[in-house]
Order: structure tokens, then sequence, then C-alpha cells
């Protein structure tokens, strides 16, 4: 009988993971998939009223989820939170902010404030969670959610455009430097996926047709689209994946 190669799990049992960001739309799809794999799941986020009825749900589908008041942009508060209830095997970063304006009329408050959630933020969130695993000798899978603007420009989003970008590289860096300690961090790059932040984009009637213009499957994203991305990163099923982004973009980036 032949020998055939055996497909590495998708399950997540026995993992626990933090997801940054997880009172709503991606990060909470994300938060729901890693349960359904069999992750302890920490919700986090700054609204903790949200995400205790998100995990009450969770856990009456017989999933394990927990809540954990966290903002990414208190580094202090960050690192001692994680540090505390770590260490985590996963992260999944999906904690973020944008403020869109042409570049000419972009206000130093609004570019320091996208700034110190989307860079500044992720960074240290990313760090925390790596120097529990570095302490407690663990591998890991570290994913921040990015954007296909971390590959391309986008009208009106310079300084989002900036952060994302920066995110793609200090992940990059990141990878290479824990790699050795089978640390993996990776991004998942999404298009534009239709939720309540997005909804006012959409609304435009112009922005959207230049959305699905770039959008080669002719319509925008859903966040059941980034779910199996998440996990598929963070199982062993991507064990030899990092340092790499993850394009989840219709085909937005392929021109």
């Amino acid at each position: 009988m032949a020998q055939f190669p055996t497909t590495p799990s998708f399950k997540l049992n026995g993992k626990h993971a933090l997801v940054a960001g997880a009172s709503s739309g991606i990060g909470m799809a994300c938060a729901v998939a890693l349960a359904e794999q069999g992750a302890e799941v920490t919700l986090a986020a700054r609204r903790t009223d949200a995400l205790k009825e998100i995990a009450a749900d969770m856990t009456s589908r017989g999933w394990s989820a927990n809540v954990l008041e966290l903002d990414v942009s208190d580094i202090e508060a960050t690192a001692s939170a994680v540090a505390e209830h770590g260490p985590f095997d996963i992260l999944l970063n999906s904690a973020g902010s944008a403020r869109h304006s042409k570049a000419v009329d972009t206000h130093v408050e609004d570019f320091d404030a996208v700034m110190s959630i989307n860079v500044k933020g992720a960074y240290f969130l990313t760090q925390a969670v790596a120097k529990g695993l570095l302490e407690a000798s663990r591998p890991g899978s570290l994913i921040n959610i990015s954007s296909q603007m971390g590959h391309v420009g986008g009208r009106e989003r310079a300084v989002y455009c900036a952060t994302k970008f920066a995110v793609e590289g200090f992940s990059k860096a990141m990878a290479l430097e824990f790699g050795p300690a089978k640390i993996r961090v990776n991004t998942i790059c999404p298009t534009f996926i239709l939720t309540d932040l997005t909804r006012p984009t959409f609304d435009d009637p112009d922005k959207r047709a230049w959305i699905l213009d770039k959008i080669k499957l002719g319509r925008p994203g859903e966040i059941e689209d980034i779910m199996g991305a998440v996990v598929y990163l963070a199982s062993d099923a991507s064990g030899l994946v990092t340092g790499t982004s993850l394009m989840v973009d219709g085909g937005w980036t392929a021109d």
C-alpha cells in the first residue's frame, strides 16, 4: 500500500490565542474562526461591553472565550496585560484606526492618532506576545491584519498606507529575528471588506465604482473571506510560512 503524506492539521486544540480588536468586524470574525478550530480565545479591545456579549455568545456554542480590556496604544498597560495573561501561542492583531483625507489636508493630530495604533501599538503588541513565547521557549504564530494598502497606494489614504507599509516592514524583520525560536510572523492583507467601518466608503457611488473596478472578482470582501486565512496562518498547515503577506484582495494587487 502506498505511503501517502499526511495533511498538517488546521485544528488549534490546546492553543491560546489573543485577538486584539475583537469587538467587531474582522477581529470578531477571526476570533470566531480560531475558536471554531478549538483555540482558547482571549477577546481584547477597549470596548469590553461588546466583548462580553460576543464572548457569551461564543461560549454558548461550546467554544472557549474570555475577555481582556486592552488599548494597544497604551504600550505599558498592553505589555503588562500580555505578560499576566500569556503566553499566547497565537496573536491575531486586528486593532486599527483610519482617518482618511487628501494628503494636503492631513492634520498632525490625525497622523499621530493613526500611527499610534496602527504602527506603534501593533509593533509593541507583537513584541509583547513574542517576549512571552521566548521566555516560555514555545513556538507561536503572530499575525497582523495589514492591508492591500500596505503594498499599493490609495485615494485619500496616504497616512493609512504609510502605517500598513510599516506593519509589513516590521513583520518581515521580526520574522527573521524570531524564526530560530520557531515563532512565525505574517500579515493578512485584505481588500475593502464590507463592515460598519467601511460602509461610508461603499455608500459613495464613485468610491464603490473604483473599488469594484479594482477587485478582479467583482465583489467587495466579506469578513468571512478572512476567516480561512487566519486559521491557515495560525495552524500547523502553514508551518513553513513566515515573513510573508497573505493577500486576500480579490486580485487588486495583481495589476
